[in-house]
C-alpha cells in the first residue's frame, strides 16, 4: 500500500509539475475563442494596429531582429505611445489608478496576481463596484491559486455590484485539466481604462506595494494601449469569460476611426505563457545579453535563472559588457530567500556584478540595456516566469525612457552593496547546505 501510495503521489506531481506542454496546437487550441473573433469580426485597421510591421522600420535597426522574435506566435508587433509615466512610488500607483478608474465611461478590465484584502484593495473594490453599478462594463480576472486564503464572499459582493470576476483557474474545469494547470499562476498586472488608459508593470494592488515595498510600474496612453486590451480580452475568452458586444467596442481608436497621435515612443507589449511553443521572453533575454555592447542591467527579487541564461551572461561579460544583477536583501518569503543565496556564487564566477539592495523589499522587473532598450515587466530572473507563469513585459525602444530607466537604477544603487568572494565565504556551512537543499525546488517555486 505505500509503495501504491508513493507511485500515485509521484504520478500527481508529475502532472501538476513536470509535462511540457510547448506546442503549435496546444497554444492555438488554448487562444482558440481570440483567434475566431478577429477573424469573424476582422478590421484592417485594427490588424495593422495590433500587428504591422511597418513601426519595426522606426526601431534602430541593430534592435529589428528583438522586435521579431517578440512577435513569435502572433504577439502584437511594434507600437507608439503618446505619453509614459514610469511609476516607482505605490502612493503614486494608488492615486493614479484610483482617478484614471473614476473617470471611467465605458469599461474597465483588471488583471492581477495578488488582489489583497487590506485597505487599499478594499478602496480599489469598492470604487470598481461604484463603476459596475453606473453601467460601466468592469471585468476582473483573480489568480485565484495564489489568493487562495481570500473568502469567497469577497468576491461574491463584486458579483452582486454587476463586476464580471472570473477566476484563473476554474475547478470546474475536468479533473484531469484542473491538475494539469495547477502549477501554472496568472503573474500579469494589467489595467485598461476605456481603451485609451493602461497600467503594467510589477506592483499587485495591496498595501504592501501601496505603502512598504518598492517596484517599478507605469501608465500609457497613445496606440499602445491596444495592445495590453487585447492581451486582456485574450485571457478573457480563455479563460470562458464572455464579451456580449463587439470586439471593436474595446478598441476605441479603430471604432470611431480616430487613431490616436502616433507618438514618439516605441513600444513593444509581449505576454508569454507555458503553452507557448517557445519561450519567447526567455529568447528575448538571452538575445538581448547577447547582443548588448557595452552594458545591461536587471532588477529582479528572484535570482533562480535557467542555465542557457546564465551562460549568456557568462559570454557577455567574456566579451566585455557590463552586466548587472540587483536584487534584493530581503525577500518576501522563506523559500527564495536561500534559493537566491544559492544562485550568487553562479553569478559572482561568471563575472557578473550582484548589488544587494538593502532597505525595503525591492520587487522590480526591470532592464536597461546600452542606453536605448528598457524594459519593464513581470518576468524574474527564475524558472517559474520563464517556463510556467503567465507573463507580460513591455520593452521601449527609446533613449529617453531609457535614461529614465537608467537614472532609477543608479538611485537604487545607492543604497546597495556589490557582492564579492569574501561575502561568499563568510556564510557558514550550515546554510550553504540548507541553500542548496532548497535550490532543489527553485524550477517550480
Amino acid at each position: 500500500m505505500i509503495i501504491l501510495v508513493v507511485v500515485a503521489l509521484l504520478i500527481l506531481l508529475w502532472l501538476v509539475f513536470g509535462i511540457n506542454w510547448r506546442s503549435k496546437y496546444i497554444y492555438r487550441h488554448a487562444h482558440e475563442r481570440m483567434l475566431q473573433r478577429l477573424q469573424a469580426e476582422y478590421n484592417q485597421v485594427l490588424i495593422d494596429l495590433l500587428f504591422s510591421e511597418a513601426k519595426i522600420d522606426e526601431v534602430d535597426e541593430y534592435y529589428r531582429p528583438l522586435c521579431r522574435i517578440l512577435m513569435q506566435g502572433g504577439r502584437p508587433s511594434v507600437s507608439t505611445t503618446d505619453q509614459i509615466e514610469i511609476i516607482t512610488s505605490g502612493k503614486r500607483k494608488y492615486e493614479l489608478i484610483m482617478h484614471d478608474i473614476s473617470q471611467a465611461k465605458e469599461s474597465i478590465h483588471i488583471e492581477y496576481f495578488h488582489f489583497g484584502i487590506d485597505k487599499g484593495s478594499r478602496a480599489v473594490r469598492r470604487l470598481l463596484m461604484e463603476k459596475a453599478r453606473q453601467g460601466v462594463k468592469v471585468r476582473f480576472i483573480n489568480e485565484n491559486i495564489a489568493n487562495f486564503p481570500i473568502p469567497r464572499l469577497y468576491f461574491n459582493l463584486m458579483r452582486r455590484a454587476g463586476v464580471e470576476v472570473k477566476h484563473f483557474t476554474n475547478n470546474r474545469f475536468s479533473l484531469l485539466r484542473f491538475l494539469l494547470t495547477l502549477s501554472y499562476r496568472d503573474h500579469r498586472k494589467i489595467i485598461v481604462i476605456d481603451g485609451r488608459i493602461a497600467y503594467a508593470g510589477g506592483m499587485n494592488i495591496n498595501d504592501h506595494y501601496f505603502n512598504q515595498w518598492r517596484d517599478t510600474h507605469f501608465r500609457l496612453t497613445g496606440n499602445s494601449v491596444s495592445q495590453l486590451q487585447l492581451t486582456f480580452l485574450d485571457t478573457w475568452l480563455k479563460i470562458d469569460g464572455e464579451l456580449r458586444e463587439p470586439l471593436l467596442d474595446y478598441f476605441p481608436m479603430v471604432k470611431r476611426n480616430d487613431l490616436l497621435p502616433q507618438g514618439s515612443i516605441l513600444t513593444q507589449v509581449t505576454p508569454d505563457d507555458p503553452t507557448s511553443p517557445s519561450a519567447v521572453l526567455l529568447t528575448a533575454y538571452e538575445w538581448i545579453i547577447n547582443h548588448a555592447k557595452h552594458y545591461v542591467w536587471f532588477q529582479s527579487p528572484y535570482l533562480a535563472p535557467p542555465q542557457s541564461l546564465l551562460n549568456a551572461m557568462r559570454n557577455a561579460v567574456m566579451r566585455g559588457v557590463e552586466v548587472v544583477v540587483m536584487v534584493p536583501e530581503k525577500c518576501d518569503t522563506k523559500v527564495m530567500r536561500p534559493i537566491n543565496r544559492s544562485f550568487y556564487r553562479d553569478f559572482i564566477e561568471a563575472g557578473v556584478i550582484v548589488l544587494i539592495r538593502k532597505g525595503e523589499f525591492m520587487h522590480c522587473k526591470t532592464i536597461i540595456c546600452d542606453d536605448y532598450l528598457s524594459c519593464i515587466g513581470t518576468t524574474n530572473l527564475d524558472n517559474r516566469s520563464f517556463g510556467i507563469d503567465y507573463e507580460i513585459d513591455t520593452f521601449f525602444y527609446d533613449t529617453k525612457v531609457a535614461q529614465q530607466n537608467k537614472d532609477i537604477f543608479n538611485q537604487d544603487s545607492k543604497i546597495c552593496s556589490r557582492l564579492t568572494h569574501k561575502d561568499l565565504e563568510k556564510q557558514k556551512r550550515l546554510d550553504k547546505i540548507y541553500c542548496r537543499l532548497m535550490r532543489q525546488l527553485s524550477p517550480v517555486v
